[in-house]
């Protein structure tokens, strides 16, 4: 039997899509391998959406040239997106490699992987407006045990002029709720005690079933707190322009669905966010924000900010930091705009801000949030939390670390607790990223 290792990079849904590779070579008789050294079949599943994303992908493949040196019977794979971006390209310029595999043909990989084992170069980057692998029960191999994701749908649409997303996932495919519920009490059953429902644009499923009756997000949420109301349930990521109040009711009516919600801006300026293509403006946005406060007191937000898009003045800047002072975020990922080939913004607009005020401008960024997720935290310190416990901290042993319903990562001393326990715990300090408490 031959033996798999596969390496994941960029969002949540690329950890998704390879607990699902994991499960094909699974049944295809191939064994996951934790050590790279001892892999017959090598992966990697990549992220496109950033250049850097992509400069890390290259580098590992350099490293993984000089393994193959050693044992050329190795098969070296690209998946994902920068697969489906560069497709050929990865052949002929990264000799490494000999499988290039899109994000909706996972299926066909021990097909391939024969192939490429005669000596053949493989690729296959279709598109499907169909696959959603909702029969495929994914294999958990780099799970802490607690928590796990649970894909609802793939693809996006929204079309933002400078995300090559749509490019390499396709159109939007909303997976029968059956099969999710179906994986979550999968997940129960395996001892798990959270789940995160995650999709490009959770809020935009919508699942027709084959006799018409159409399922919202709002619906597929309350249907799996009401059916598993034994363990926590999250969910990522929101789109400011469909995020309705019926999914900030449902969160407000169960008790196990987080109080957390990732709510992505990239800009406070309405000029940039119309030249993005978002599909909403400073207010509407300011709008959602007010909602979520209002209909689910104490939701923790968290959302990513990029900088120096095309054509971004100085007054834009200052309002994407007005609105992050208005906002007061508990957390953010921040970036620098990179232009991406094949995006509309890449053929359209010129990438006109230089590097030098992107990095400044991104600074300006990072230290305000800094500051404000402090703040943040101090307001934390003497409140009471359930914390569900997810392992032991980097630092001690004597330590065990989980989150709270707001996603808040909080440490804590403990020899009585194990990973998937509930712990009630009082915040007495903080660091500048973590909540230390005390057992109660």
């Amino acid at each position: 039997m031959k033996k798999f290792y596969i390496e994941t990079y960029g969002c949540q849904m690329n950890v998704s899509d390879s607990e699902v590779v994991a499960s094909i070579l699974k049944n295809a008789e191939f064994i996951h391998t934790e050590k790279v050294e001892d892999a017959d079949v090598i992966l990697v599943n990549t992220c496109s959406i950033r250049e850097n994303a992509e400069q890390r992908v290259h580098g590992r493949l350099n490293i993984f040239k000089q393994l193959k040196k050693k044992s050329p019977h190795i098969i070296v794979g690209v998946l994902g997106c920068m697969a489906e971006r560069l497709k050929e390209d990865l052949l002929e310029n990264e000799k490494v490699v000999d499988l290039v595999v899109g994000p909706d043909s996972y299926r066909l990989l021990p097909e391939l992987l024969e192939n490429a084992n005669t000596g053949q170069k493989a690729v296959n980057v279709y598109l499907s407006q169909e696959e959603t692998y909702a029969d495929i029960s994914p294999v958990r191999y780099d799970s802490n045990g607690v928590s796990a994701f649970v894909s609802i749908m793939r693809g996006c649409q929204n079309m933002c002029s400078y995300c090559i997303v749509p490019y390499v996932r396709g159109v939007e495919r909303s997976r029968n709720y059956e099969t999710i519920i179906k994986e979550i009490n999968e997940l129960i059953t395996n001892g798990y005690k959270e789940v995160t429902l995650i999709g490009q644009n959770v809020d935009s499923y919508n699942y027709s079933n084959e006799f018409g009756k159409i399922t919202s997000f709002s619906e597929l949420l309350e249907l799996s707190a009401k059916s598993f109301p034994q363990i926590r349930i999250r969910f990522s990521t929101n789109h400011p322009k469909d995020l309705s109040d019926d999914v900030l009711e449902v969160m407000s009516k169960y008790q196990n669905i987080c109080k957390s919600i990732h709510l992505p801006v990239q800009s406070g300026s309405t000029n940039t966010l119309t030249r993005m293509n978002r599909g909403y403006s400073r207010d509407w946005y300011l709008d959602r924000i007010n909602a979520i406060k209002r209909i689910v007191p104490g939701c923790a937000i968290s959302t990513d900010i990029m900088v120096g898009f095309s054509g971004e003045t100085e007054e834009d800047h200052k309002e994407t930091l007005s609105l992050l002072e208005v906002i007061c975020y508990d957390f953010a990922f921040m970036f620098k705009y990179s232009e991406r080939p094949g995006t509309y913004a890449s053929k359209n607009m010129k990438d006109d801000v230089p590097e030098e005020i992107k990095v400044r401008r991104l600074n300006d960024v990072i230290e305000l949030q800094r500051k404000l997720s402090k703040e943040s935290k101090q307001i934390d310190i003497g409140k009471k939390y359930e914390v569900l416990v997810e392992g032991f901290s980097k630092k001690s042993k004597d330590e065990m670390v989980g989150r709270n319903s707001q996603n808040k990562v909080i440490v804590f001393p403990t020899k009585q607790h194990k990973p998937g326990d509930l712990a009630l715990i009082e915040v007495v300090r903080c660091t500048s990223g973590t909540l230390i408490g005390k057992l109660i």
